[in-house]
């Protein structure tokens, strides 16, 4: 992701991953040598990570609130 929208995002309060904007620009600039520069393997492995960790926080963002939450019920 290039900066502008990295930029604009910021000020609308949206938060942005600079390791997603990092590995974006790599990929980008790679490009710029020709599409067979890019490891599009590895670029892709690393597109599903981004897939699947940001549900797998939420949940485990779910249970620790939940289990907090049952902790302070208990003791309050």
């Amino acid at each position: 992701m290039p900066p502008t929208p990295t930029i604009a995002l910021a000020k609308l309060g949206i938060p942005v991953s600079t390791t997603h904007t990092i590995t974006g620009a790599i990929v980008g600039v790679g490009t710029t040598k020709g599409w067979q520069a890019v490891r599009w393997g590895t670029a892709g492995r690393i597109i599903w990570a981004w897939v699947f960790t940001i549900p797998a926080a939420a949940l485990v963002a779910v249970l620790v609130y939940a289990i907090t939450r049952g902790l302070v019920g208990l003791l309050g």
